[in-house]
């Protein structure tokens, strides 16, 4: 199963979802047929809506998370987006305090 960091290096293609939920294809459905735009389309827009919604606390996480490391905000978006960011060891928690 690919975890979130294989799917951050895999860049050429189509980002692939698991299936809707009945209810909220329908709705996806919907809200495609009232924007006139195809699922795909319309999906695509609305992950991107609720993203930029969230890019505040998304950056605010990520400062916190770069603080614990004691590294910058840009350099922990660096390592997401590479793919080489990962979550502290047990050991590493215990150097920290």
């Amino acid at each position: 199963m690919a975890t979130p960091m294989d799917m951050a290096t895999k860049r050429p293609g189509r980002l692939q979802i698991g299936a809707l939920s009945e209810f909220y294809e329908d709705l996806l459905r919907a809200d495609a047929f009232l924007a006139n735009n195809s699922l795909a389309s319309q999906g695509k827009s609305l992950l991107q809506s609720f993203l930029s919604q969230k890019e505040g606390k998304i950056r605010e996480r990520i400062a916190y998370l770069a603080k614990k490391r004691n590294i910058t905000p840009d350099e922990m978006w660096l390592q997401i987006q590479k793919g080489d960011a990962a979550q502290l060891t047990q050991d590493e928690i215990a150097d920290l305090e």
